[in-house]
């Protein structure tokens, strides 16, 4: 049975969402066999994973679900579809963003998407020493207003920088946020925050870009060119959580919790952020359907007192990440900060 939950009233979602991420072309390498990807989306969807996750910024996914949407509708036994995408303001244009500009980035995704509403836009800000986010959001409350959104959120801003946009007024349903058993930074504060604001959480990261499966289980730590941005991200990020030893540890207990339950690694550890408090729904990465059978697993099973204990070990020699969501990615200069590109809604 897949799990799903009503993020809103009369707006449910698949507690899997299908995230597009590695579709997009600054993500995946060579061109897309496109009559094949929507192969793949619709068996998605056949499957009762309905719910979809892109960007402005991922290049050309915004159009590859237009175009699922359009295939949906003339079918007779169409399913409906949930889809839900971002409004990112490239880094260079924080100060000078205008509500045209908004405007403009959201009436692309509406015709992109090939929809009269949008059901999800979420926030993104790159610069927080740049303040304007409250403003900028009151022009997306204003585009919801005008029926062009039917709910707002944010992702990765940290729990300072939310309470800012909740007390301003912002109608944050969900906030999208990096959160897996190497990355636990929403629990220092934001998770509290969310429960006390009905504020549901959307993650992303939770199988660390693939790292966390049985594939890297008994191998020796990778060097230096890694193959994607989404590896190096990650390993960045086991660095950050104690390094490789520990990090195996962390699969070897992965893979026996995962045997006891007839599950993968990857499969026990989507399972452990889906029964975090707050967590509405975990984003995989989805290039095909290849993974679909083990992905839907997640549903098949729940970790008990004694899978938590082995876990909880691991995660007490942990020394980090530390800090707020994405405070690491946003450091001036910092390693995990150079490997981002906010600049890509101009290359649109």
């Amino acid at each position: 049975m897949i799990e799903r939950i009503e993020l809103a009233p009369g707006y449910s979602i698949s507690r899997l969402v299908n995230g597009g991420w590695q579709l997009s072309a600054g993500h995946r390498p060579g061109s897309l066999d496109r009559q094949a990807v929507m192969g793949d989306l619709r068996r998605m969807v056949e499957s009762g994973l309905t719910t979809f996750d892109c960007a402005d910024i991922y290049l050309g996914v915004e159009e590859l679900l237009g175009g699922l949407v359009r295939d949906l509708k003339k079918s007779a036994d169409s399913a409906v579809i949930q889809i839900h995408t971002k409004f990112v303001p490239d880094r260079a244009d924080l100060e000078t963003v205008d509500p045209l500009g908004v405007t403009r980035i959201i009436d692309r995704s509406l015709e992109r998407l090939g929809v009269e509403r949008l059901d999800l836009v979420q926030f993104h800000w790159w610069d927080c020493e740049i303040p304007r986010y409250v403003e900028v959001a009151g022009w997306l409350v204003d585009l919801q207003r005008a029926g062009k959104i039917r709910l707002l959120g944010t992702t990765n801003f940290d729990t300072p920088r939310l309470r800012e946009l909740v007390d301003s007024g912002f109608p944050v349903t969900a906030h999208q946020v990096q959160y897996s058993l190497l990355d636990r930074r929403p629990e220092a504060a934001m998770v509290d925050f969310c429960r006390e604001n009905g504020i549901h959480l959307l993650s992303y990261g939770s199988a660390a870009g693939g790292f966390l499966s049985a594939r890297y289980l008994g191998l020796s730590e990778p060097e230096e060119p890694l193959p994607n941005r989404s590896l190096t991200k990650y390993k960045l990020i086991i660095e950050e959580f104690g390094g490789w030893g520990l990090f195996q540890e962390l699969l070897e207990a992965l893979a026996r919790i995962g045997r006891k339950h007839r599950v993968s690694p990857t499969t026990v550890g989507v399972r452990w952020v889906l029964e975090r408090p707050q967590v509405a729904a975990v984003l995989l990465g989805t290039r095909n359907s290849a993974h679909l059978e083990q992905n839907l697993e997640v549903f098949g099973f729940h970790l008990d007192e004694a899978d938590q204990d082995v876990l909880n070990e691991i995660l007490s020699e942990a020394s980090g990440p530390l800090g707020e969501p994405f405070a690491l990615e946003r450091e001036p200069g910092g390693r995990h900060a150079v490997i981002m590109k906010t600049g890509l809604n101009k290359t649109q």
